[in-house]
């Protein structure tokens, strides 16, 4: 299930406020980058680079997802292991905002989500 509009927005507003105070300077951006992913009810931060021995190539990492549990009224924070799959962000599993969820982020207290 889909976002409603004011979810939606709301969701958007928090992703460019956090893109605003992460994203490398502007020269930088072809060679590495951070870019949001919206699908369904989860909201993906990833980080995009060029591959070493293809420069025209990006490759993804994924650095932090969290999932809107609607019953809850909950977003779920998750962390990529080296396994590469995603496990709970056991500090705080939940946050009740979107905005929660990117400030959790920003702080990588444990140094989870940017090493």
């Amino acid at each position: 299930m889909a976002f409603s509009e004011l979810e939606e927005k709301n969701v958007e507003r928090a992703v460019a406020k956090f893109l605003e105070a992460h994203r490398p300077p502007v020269e930088i951006r072809p060679k590495l980058d951070l870019a949001v992913r919206i699908s369904g009810q989860s909201v993906q931060i990833v980080e995009t680079r060029s591959h070493f021995q293809e420069p025209s190539t990006n490759i993804e990492s994924p650095v932090a997802k969290a999932t809107y549990v609607k019953k809850s009224q909950r977003w779920k924070i998750y962390w990529m292991r080296s396994d590469l799959k995603w496990h709970s962000y056991t500090p705080a599993p939940e946050s009740r905002s979107i905005e929660e969820f990117f400030a959790i982020v920003s702080a990588d207290e444990n140094g989870c989500f940017f090493g």
